[in-house]
């Protein structure tokens, strides 16, 4: 199978698998920056597409600077200026259409 490099919100993707509806897989580097970080565990998320829905609706919520997706383990980290609220993150991932898991960073 080959592999493509797909750009999402600042973060590479290496992809070469998929669940089929968008054509990619991914995973993306870990995010960095001197903002503080949390880590979630967000379960359903296949390919790069779910990748980007998570992204995109954790970026919406007040304080967050960063994003970035580890897709092969469901590992999300994001940057923020204040700390997330559990509830917050949960109804974010939720809109976009996953599941979070839980808070890995305490």
């Amino acid at each position: 199978m080959s592999e493509t490099t797909v750009t999402v919100e600042s973060a590479s993707i290496e992809a070469s698998s998929c669940c089929g509806s968008c054509g990619t897989g991914a995973t993306a580097a870990p995010a960095t920056g001197s903002a503080p970080t949390s880590v979630f565990q967000v379960s359903g998320m296949t390919c790069g597409h779910c990748v980007t829905s998570v992204t995109a609706e954790l970026k919406k919520l007040d304080g967050v600077t960063d994003v970035a997706v580890d897709l092969a383990s469901g590992r999300v980290t994001v940057g923020s200026t204040r700390p997330l609220t559990d509830a917050d993150v949960a109804a974010a991932v939720d809109e976009a259409g996953y599941d979070l898991v839980g808070r890995l960073d305490g």
